[in-house]
């Protein structure tokens, strides 16, 4: 067979069937382009253009004086929150999901259990959790009382910002949990056995073969989640107001003044870029898909 013949062959031509089919998937998808273009990519776009137009001119002052609109402290506490949330919720949700795997009496009870706190609504929990970590009595106090003391859970900045890492983990450890749940799912279970057959402990076959069954999965909840948490709004707002503030609550409260509106595009354009870089780094660990070579 001549090779170097089959190189500088034409390729072959789609067919009018071919692209007629093909064109047909595209008007299905139109609606969904639509949705994203308009109401994703122009809006984020057009917040980025105002963020650099003061009084109908371009500049960058609007980010020149945000830090002195406690940009910082508003970062390093969202940071704080949605890292140490998103560490939290991996390893109680992988923990969770595990269990909902076995097979046991009241398995269906407890799975339902798990999903309840993520269909609360989160204003809801909020106020909840804003209930229980009162500054005065409060649930949570009410039970350390039986142990001779209270607590002012408002009393520091490292508590207030354990309340609403708390209470975001709550709410949404179950979206992760049953994600994990499916790829547990897809493992068979005479892997296991033969690796115990061959000597394999629990930690071993973990490593070797639970970790990489659920790695993208994992990869895909980090990201849907983490886009979420960074986001992260209504919680802090409710539990502790604007202080300690979050960039998203830094971002409502400008936006509230029309004189510091620049200053809430702006803080929008850093919070998208945050964002991009997180996402980045997940599909770069292996969250995206993966296509052979």
């Amino acid at each position: 067979m001549d090779i170097g013949a089959n190189k500088n062959a034409p390729l072959p031509k789609m067919n009018s069937n071919a692209f007629n089919r093909n064109f047909i998937y595209f008007l299905f998808a139109v609606p969904a382009i639509a949705y994203v273009v308009g109401l994703s990519f122009y809006p984020a776009a057009n917040i980025i253009y105002d963020s650099f137009i003061v009084k109908g001119s371009f500049s960058l002052s609007n980010f020149t004086r945000l830090p002195g609109e406690n940009l910082y402290p508003s970062l390093i506490n969202t940071l704080v929150v949605s890292l140490g949330a998103l560490l939290i919720q991996l390893l109680f949700a992988l923990a969770v999901a595990m269990i909902m795997i076995k097979p046991f009496k009241g398995n269906r009870f407890f799975s339902t259990i798990v999903i309840i706190p993520f269909g609360i609504s989160t204003v809801v929990s909020a106020w909840v959790f804003s209930e229980i970590f009162s500054a005065v009595g409060g649930y949570a106090n009410s039970f350390l009382q039986i142990f001779g003391f209270t607590f002012n859970w408002h009393s520091s900045l490292t508590s207030e910002l354990g309340i609403v890492m708390f209470s975001d983990f709550w709410k949404n450890t179950p979206l992760i949990a049953l994600i994990l749940f499916g790829g547990l799912s897809s493992v068979s279970p005479s892997l296991y056995e033969a690796a115990a057959v061959d000597g394999a402990g629990p930690l071993k076959r973990f490593r070797h073969i639970t970790l990489p069954a659920i790695a993208p999965l994992m990869g895909i909840a980090l990201l849907i989640r983490g886009v979420s948490e960074f986001n992260i709004f209504a919680l802090p707002l409710v539990l502790v107001g604007y202080y300690p503030s979050f960039m998203n609550t830094l971002i409502y409260f400008n936006y509230q003044s029309v004189l510091n509106v620049g200053f809430a595009y702006s803080a929008s354009v850093i919070l998208l870029i945050i964002i991009m870089i997180y996402a980045g780094i997940v599909l770069a660990l292996g969250g995206g898909p993966k296509y052979a070579k």
